[in-house]
């Protein structure tokens, strides 16, 4: 009777420890609302804009690689740009605007 007991009251134990919730646990359930509103969506997706950044992004838009510089040409014209989905840019821009012979 006494190992009944026993027995009875760590299972007690067991299931008191194993189904309790702690304050914790229930924040990242966030019953009240899953969505924030406008405002704090904005403050939260809101950028600084850095001058540094901004400079050094114009500096790119104006230092382009060469290969950039050859791609754009080899895009505007159709033809050179059929050429290149099969060959790729490089060959295509040789064989249009590569060096001229003659």
């Amino acid at each position: 009777m006494r190992t009944l007991i026993i027995l009875a009251f760590l299972a007690v134990l067991m299931a008191a420890a194993f189904c309790y919730e702690s304050h914790e646990s229930m924040e990242s359930h966030e019953f009240a609302s899953p969505f924030i509103n406008r405002r704090n969506a904005y403050n939260f997706m809101r950028t600084v804009p850095k001058r540094n950044s901004i400079i050094q992004e114009r500096i790119r838009e104006r230092n382009k690689t060469p290969q950039e510089r050859q791609r754009e040409i080899c895009e505007d014209y159709n033809p050179c740009e059929r050429y290149a989905m099969r060959h790729g840019y490089a060959a295509a821009y040789r064989r249009f605007f590569g060096p001229r012979k003659g």
